[in-house]
C-alpha cells in the first residue's frame, strides 16, 4: 500500500515563539513581513494564536490582537490560521461563562481563524466535545479535538484510545490530535499508542504535536507516519528544537530517508528560516538548539512553552540561577496539588506557585488566586487528592473565602452593562477579561505597525534607547561604511 504524503502544521509564530521567546518575541509587523512566504511553503495550516497570545499582544506590544488576525489573514491566501482553546477561559484566569466563550469563538471566526484545536486540561472528553460543538456552530471550517498526553498510572493506551474514539465519533470534530506538551512521548510508547489511536479515529486524520524539551520528539516524529499519523507539528529551524517543536528541515530530512513524501516548497521554507535567523540576531533572541535527554523531566513535566515563560520571568527578577530549585519545587507542588496534567492553565498554576515558594521565605506564604481556585474546585476536580496540609492552609486563607463566595463570570447581557454600548464586540470582550489600563494603552497606541526590517532594527533600538537618555546630547555611530550622527536640542 502506498503511504500518503505527510502534512505539516507550522508552529513558528505561536508555539515556537512561546516556547523559545516567552510569547513576547514577535510583533505583528514581524509576522506580516514573512506571511506571504509562509503561505508559499505548503503547510496544511499555521498554529497561530491562543487567548494567552492575544493577551501578550495587548500587554507587551500594545497591539490589537483582532487587527493582527485580520492582517495576517489578508496575507495568507492558501494557509488556514489555527487557534488553540481550552474552552474553559478566554484570557482571564476565571472560568468563562459559556456565552462569553461562544462570543469569543464567533469573533475569532469573523476575524480570520478558520481552524480550532480544542483541549481540556483535565482530559475530560465531554468538555472537549461540548466546546468543539460550540466552535462548529460559530462557523469554523475545521475543528480538532485534542488528547493531552501525560505519563501516569491511569493514562495508558486504552485511556487515550477510548477518548479518541469518542471524539472521532462526533460529526463536528474533523480531526483528532495527540498533544504532548511536555515532549514525553518516547518512540517505544509511540509504537503502541499511535496505532491504537489510528484504529480508534477510523478514517479521520490524526495529528501529532510534541516538544523537543528532552530531545525525544526528533526521534519519535520519523516513526509517526508509519504508525498512522497524517500530520506533524513543526517549526522553522530558528524557532525549533529547545523547548519548541522539532525543526521542520530536520524532520523532512529524516522522513526522506524513510521514503515518506510531502508537498512542501523547500526554497520557500529556507527563506522563512533565513528571515527568522536574521530577526533573532537583530533582536537579541535565542535560537533553539537540540536538547539533551533528562530522565528527571518525567517528574516535573513542564511543557515547553511554560519553560520559556518561566525562564523569562526569572531573568526579569534576576533569579535565573535558581531555575534548578524551581524544577524541584515544581515536582513537589504538583504532587501536593494532586498531579494535575502539566498543560495550560495547570502548568502555570503549578509553575507560578513553585516560583513563589522558591523566592519566598516560607512555602505557600503567598498563594495566587489561580492556585486557590484550583484547590477549591473552580477548574474542576483534580485528578488526585490534594495534600491535606496544603488544602487546609489554602482554604483557611481570607482570600480563599472571598473566592469561594465570588460569583462566576456573569452571562453576556449582564457583563455588557458594565461597558459602553458603543464599543465593538472585539473591544468589549478584551475589556471584559483584561485590566482596563492595558486595553486603554492598546487603544491609545493606534493601529499595529505593519512594517519591520531586521536589518535596521538594531539602529531603531539604539535610537529609542538614546531618546530615553536626556543626558546624551550628541551621538555618532560609524561602522562598516555606515554613519549616523544624532544631536539633541
Amino acid at each position: 500500500m502506498t503511504q500518503k504524503k505527510i502534512q505539516f502544521i507550522d508552529t513558528t509564530l505561536r508555539d515556537g515563539n512561546q516556547s523559545l521567546w516567552g510569547a513576547t518575541g514577535l510583533r505583528t509587523g514581524m509576522m506580516l513581513q514573512i506571511a506571504s512566504v509562509l503561505d508559499q511553503v505548503g503547510y496544511y495550516a499555521i498554529d497561530f494564536s491562543t487567548s494567552t497570545h492575544m493577551a501578550v499582544t495587548v500587554r507587551f506590544h500594545k497591539e490589537d490582537p483582532w487587527e493582527r488576525l485580520r492582517l495576517m489573514k489578508s496575507r495568507l491566501k492558501n494557509t488556514p490560521l489555527t487557534f488553540l482553546s481550552t474552552g474553559m477561559r478566554f484570557i482571564s484566569w476565571e472560568t468563562a461563562h459559556p456565552e462569553v466563550m461562544a462570543l469569543s469563538y464567533q469573533l475569532l471566526v469573523n476575524n480570520g481563524i478558520e481552524r480550532f484545536m480544542v483541549m481540556d486540561p483535565m482530559n475530560t472528553t465531554q468538555a472537549v466535545i461540548n466546546n468543539c460543538q460550540a466552535i462548529s456552530k460559530a462557523g469554523a471550517s475545521e475543528v480538532i479535538g485534542a488528547l493531552v498526553y501525560t505519563v501516569s498510572p491511569i493514562h495508558d493506551d486504552a485511556f487515550f484510545a477510548q477518548m479518541a474514539r469518542e471524539l472521532a465519533a462526533q460529526p463536528f470534530i474533523n480531526r483528532v490530535y495527540l498533544k504532548d506538551p511536555g515532549g514525553l512521548l518516547t518512540p517505544d510508547r509511540a509504537r503502541t499508542l499511535l496505532p491504537a489511536l489510528r484504529e480508534a479515529v477510523g478514517s479521520k486524520p490524526l495529528e501529532l504535536h510534541s516538544h523537543c524539551t528532552i530531545g525525544l520528539a526528533p526521534f519519535t516524529y520519523p516513526e509517526a507516519p508509519g504508525l498512522g499519523v497524517d500530520a506533524l507539528h513543526t517549526a522553522a529551524q530558528p524557532l525549533g528544537n529547545g523547548s519548541s517543536q522539532p525543526a521542520v528541515e530536520n524532520v523532512i530530512s529524516n522522513l526522506d530517508s524513510r521514503g515518506v513524501a510531502h508537498d512542501l516548497d523547500l526554497d520557500a521554507m529556507a527563506k522563512v528560516s533565513e528571515y527568522f535567523t536574521t530577526l533573532a540576531t537583530a533582536e537579541g533572541l535565542p535560537m533553539g538548539i537540540p536538547q539533551e535527554y533528562d530522565e528527571r523531566y518525567f517528574a516535573h513535566q513542564l511543557p515547553g512553552g511554560m519553560i520559556g515563560t518561566m525562564k523569562r520571568q526569572l531573568r526579569e527578577m534576576r533569579q535565573a540561577h535558581r531555575l534548578p530549585e524551581v524544577y524541584e519545587e515544581v515536582e513537589r507542588v504538583r504532587a501536593e496539588l494532586g498531579y494535575p496534567i502539566m498543560v495550560t492553565p495547570f502548568s502555570q498554576v503549578v509553575g507560578t506557585m513553585a516560583v513563589m515558594n522558591v523566592l519566598s521565605p516560607e512555602r505557600y506564604a503567598n498563594v495566587p488566586d489561580e492556585v486557590i481556585r484550583y484547590v477549591v474546585g473552580r477548574f474542576g476536580t483534580p485528578p488526585g487528592d490534594v495534600d491535606p496540609n496544603v488544602r487546609d492552609r489554602i482554604e483557611q486563607l481570607p482570600r480563599a473565602k472571598e473566592l469561594v463566595g465570588q460569583s462566576p463570570m456573569p452571562p453576556l447581557a449582564e457583563l455588557r452593562k458594565k461597558f459602553s454600548p458603543k464599543l465593538s464586540d472585539e473591544e468589549f470582550l478584551l475589556r471584559a477579561v483584561m485590566p482596563a489600563e492595558q486595553v486603554d494603552a492598546m487603544v491609545a497606541a493606534g493601529p499595529c505597525r505593519q512594517d519591520y526590517n531586521p536589518s535596521v532594527a538594531p539602529v531603531e533600538h539604539l535610537i529609542k534607547a538614546l531618546s530615553e537618555r536626556p543626558d546624551v546630547k550628541h551621538a555618532r555611530i560609524e561602522r562598516d561604511g555606515f554613519l549616523m550622527e544624532l544631536r539633541g536640542q
